[in-house]
């Protein structure tokens, strides 16, 4: 049996906060984290119990014993590790997996990858530990589980990167987030095509009424069944996806950093507006648009009485 370092598991609200009363209970330390209902930790044992979903991820050497003989009797009330084919058939047959990095961050590109698995490469990211990028705290961690995901045999993968530069005038042509979205996501489905033609389904995060997706597609990928569902990165295919699409967004922040001499915060917060405006007197307002998605407000609030 291979050794277990990671593991994420889908829970309802209310294991979700049976789990956090179970680490209280088990005196594991709690640190502060954003975007988590908790972070415990102990000697070789992380549990993260993360909002969205929501979902926990426990991780270090650990992993098996908690998951086995406390997680899965005491909040999940079944035996899953070990059972994921059996409980999960859909997420180990032949699909594409589609996911996107950058649709929050005011800074850097919007990123859509597509990765390509059966039963086989399945199994493999399953052992891997491969997860949703959004679970993972490190940008250094992000490109180790990027690595992998490549090296995966069998795996194919596809990444298009629509940088601010064009990012902006199609935003400004499609006028609508979800539709450029769906361009996007339409692009890596027909990419994919051409190396797998003999795939039959794909499979993305529900961001907007299929039918918008649908029409996006051409000719290729209109012959795939196509699937949305809420939680889709919880197939090996999405994560592993997710994983690609944030590395390359990533990387495209810090190159950024270096040609424009400003530090590129993630998100958009009150420090990415203060990174703006910092660009902005630098540079001017043109810097924005090679850096940044202009439909955000902080674009117009970096350029209040800047003189740009």
């Amino acid at each position: 049996m291979p050794p277990l370092r990671s593991h994420t598991v889908a829970l309802t609200d209310e294991q979700a906060e049976k789990l956090h009363k179970l680490l209280v209970d088990q005196e594991f330390k709690f640190v502060s984290r954003p975007y988590t209902i908790c972070f415990a930790q102990k000697p070789n044992l992380t549990v993260a119990v993360y909002e969205k979903g929501p979902k926990a991820v426990i991780q270090g050497k650990g992993t098996r014993e908690f998951i086995e003989f406390i997680l899965e009797p005491e909040i999940l009330g079944e035996a899953r590790l070990g059972y994921e084919e059996l409980h999960h058939p859909d997420r180990f047959t032949p699909h594409f997996g589609i996911d996107e990095s950058g649709k929050g961050d005011f800074f850097g590109p919007l990123v859509i990858a597509g990765v390509y698995v059966d039963l086989e490469i399945a199994r493999l990211l399953l052992e891997a530990g491969i997860r949703d990028s959004k679970s993972i705290g490190s940008d250094a961690q992000i490109r180790k589980f990027a690595e992998i995901v490549r090296a995966t045999p069998g795996l194919i993968s596809d990444v298009v990167i629509i940088p601010p530069g064009k990012y902006n005038p199609l935003y400004k042509k499609i006028g609508n987030l979800n539709r450029l979205l769906a361009w996007g996501h339409a692009r890596v489905i027909e990419n994919l095509c051409d190396r797998r033609p003999d795939c039959p389904a794909a499979l993305s995060d529900q961001f907007a009424n299929p039918r918008v997706l649908e029409r996006a597609l051409m000719k290729k990928g209109r012959k795939i069944t196509l699937r949305q569902q809420t939680k889709a990165e919880s197939d090996y295919a999405v994560a592993a996806a997710s994983i690609l699409a944030r590395e390359k967004f990533i990387n495209w922040i810090d190159d950024a950093e270096k040609t424009w001499g400003v530090k590129f915060p993630k998100g958009a917060s009150i420090a990415v507006l203060e990174a703006a405006r910092t660009l902005v007197r630098s540079h001017g307002e043109m810097a924005l648009h090679e850096t940044a998605k202009l439909h955000f407000k902080t674009a117009g609030q970096a350029l209040e009485n800047s003189g740009h």
